[in-house]
């Protein structure tokens, strides 16, 4: 049995295709935004004992997870439908977008909702959706029951508002493939909906790279750039963290080990880095009953790292196109495997027609990365890395000097062990990545720090019978904290962990599997602008729990 096979079966050919396309938007991390509790009616009743299967049948519940949904507001709304398409294959859907009418051109919200349904038999897959090239989406799919499925996505897009105030091209592609043994199609609609009101305040520009240039408005004195960064393609990348030095005995080698770190050049100076976030698509880790109901996080909504390059802002506001590259540290040379499309986000002084500035610092620490190999009846690879850059710059605004300084420590640990044949393969791994973002001009200096942490802790073991059982805790955590004159004035805490535990048999089959899991998560949001708390569980593919705690 291939592991690297079994594990999860995301095409790359879309990976490809997203990487040569465009990039897609998402908002910087904040401490003053609390997530809306669900409405009673959105929370399905708790399932009784007996309604609970001894091992799963041919269906399950939908899938859900515990995140909060972006709701639906009282203001007068306008919907318009992005896409509406079947996917067979790798042919995207391409259509035009117009925007709303009625609702004006500057709304209070803009909320992308995704709903799809499958049956039969099918893979996991990924999928990108652009309007102008902007990628306001990245997700993945659900692996269906043989009665079918259906799922919902939503996403709050408000912040590509740019975007949508003009007609523009739509793609979108959820590459598949459907045969005589993967039946599953893909049935799947975009919409947006617009919210009228007060206008939220947004990126005046939203910008793609154009042949990897960026050039931006003359004015500019914020930017953003968010990669939507994904390691996939059903080949070892997909399951980077599981990576061993070449020395050592395992089916995914790596030069260096697991360590990634995704990087952002500007003109070829090093201007940011960020840890990878550690996605465990819906077919991942050997064992897809882990994933029927509940998926891991950001699976199904899969966020960009952001990057300030507003110290660069000086250099970029010369009205020149500027080289952008990004790259991912640790995969071996000439592997693909790794998606990295870019979205510039643009905030411009209304009173200047030119914004100049300066970079004054770019301090970079060296990147250490060690893996160790242990060998024995139990393998083991004993992974650290550790990478820290510091960069700055001021900008002359019509509100007077603007310094701006980004700091941001990376660190990575894991132990991973295995026995020969890898019977049994197991990772504890933990990653850090620690941003501190200062404005200091007019006034006392702002200062956001934010500490994201991810954490995985899995066992896979296949016995003797062919049962092959996987139990796996998943962390997805961030901690804000806003300050003003050395003051907090907000401040928040995320904690959305996953936890499952799942057995069938290998090798037969999908009838004669004879699984069983237990899985759950809970998603924890709470701070000086609110609280949301909401847990899930589910057993044999139905809903036990569905709990909301704020």
């Amino acid at each position: 049995m291939s592991k690297p096979v079994i594990m999860s079966m995301l095409t790359g050919v879309v990976l490809v295709a997203s990487a040569l396309l465009g990039a897609g938007p998402a908002p910087a991390a904040t401490a003053s935004v609390a997530a809306p509790v669900p409405a009673a009616s959105a929370v399905p009743a708790h399932a009784r004992s007996t309604d609970v299967p001894a091992e799963f049948g041919s269906d399950w519940h939908d899938p859900v997870t515990a995140a909060p949904p972006v709701g639906r507001y009282a203001a007068p709304s306008c919907e318009v439908t992005l896409a509406e398409a079947q996917f067979r294959d790798f042919t995207p859907y391409t259509g035009t977008y117009t925007p709303p009418t009625g609702c004006g051109d500057h709304w209070s919200k803009v909320v992308l909702r995704l709903e799809g349904k499958v049956k039969g038999r099918q893979f996991d897959r990924l999928g990108y959706l652009h309007v102008g090239g902007v990628e306001i989406l990245r997700t993945s799919t659900p692996e269906p029951s043989p009665d079918g499925i259906a799922w919902s996505v939503e996403k709050d897009v408000t912040r590509y508002s740019d975007t949508f105030r003009r007609s523009r091209d739509v793609e979108m592609l959820i590459g598949n493939v459907v045969d005589d043994t993967y039946t599953g199609v893909l049935d799947v609609k975009a919409t947006l909906t617009f919210y009228a009101g007060r206008p939220a305040t947004t990126p005046d520009r939203v910008l793609t790279l154009q042949d990897g240039t960026l050039t931006t408005p003359r004015n500019s004195e914020r930017v953003i750039a968010e990669v939507y960064a994904t390691g996939s393609g059903g080949g070892c990348e997909e399951f980077w963290y599981l990576t061993v030095p070449d020395t050592a005995p395992y089916s995914c080698k790596a030069d260096n080990g697991p360590y990634r770190e995704v990087q952002i050049k500007v003109d070829g100076q090093l201007a940011g880095i960020a840890q990878p976030f550690p996605t465990v698509w819906t077919g991942g880790w050997s064992n897809p009953f882990l994933w029927y109901v509940i998926p891991g996080p950001r699976a199904f909504d899969v966020r960009p790292i952001e990057y300030d390059l507003t110290p660069f802002a000086g250099l970029l506001d010369d009205g020149r196109p500027h080289r952008i590259d990004v790259s991912v540290v640790g995969v071996p040379e000439g592997q693909t495997g790794w998606s990295l499309p870019v979205n510039v986000l643009v905030w411009q002084d209304a009173r200047r027609a030119h914004v100049s500035g300066a970079l004054t610092r770019a301090e970079a620490g060296d990147l250490a990365n060690s893996s160790t190999y242990t060998p024995g009846s139990e393998n083991r690879v004993d992974t650290t890395g550790r990478h820290r850059l510091t960069v700055a710059g001021y900008l002359d605004t019509s509100h007077g000097r603007v310094l701006t300084t980004v700091s941001r420590t990376l660190a990575h640990s894991s132990v991973h062990r295995w026995t020969a044949g890898e019977d049994t393969d197991g990772l504890r791994a933990t990653w850090t990545d620690d941003e501190a973002v200062t404005f200091d001009g007019r006034g006392p200096a702002a200062t956001t720090r934010t500490r994201r942490t991810y954490t995985m802790d899995g066992t896979t073991t296949l016995g003797a019978d062919d049962r092959l059982r996987t139990v796996l805790t998943l962390g997805d955590r961030a901690a804000v904290a806003e300050t003003a004159g050395g003051l907090r004035t907000a401040w928040s805490r995320l904690d959305d962990t996953y936890t499952g535990d799942a057995t069938y048999t290998a090798n037969v089959p999908r009838d004669q599997r004879h699984a069983v899991a237990t899985t759950s998560e809970r998603y924890r949001l709470y701070g000086s602008a609110g609280c949301y708390d909401r847990s899930l569980v589910t057993v044999q593919g139905v809903l036990t729990e569905d709990r909301v705690r704020c």
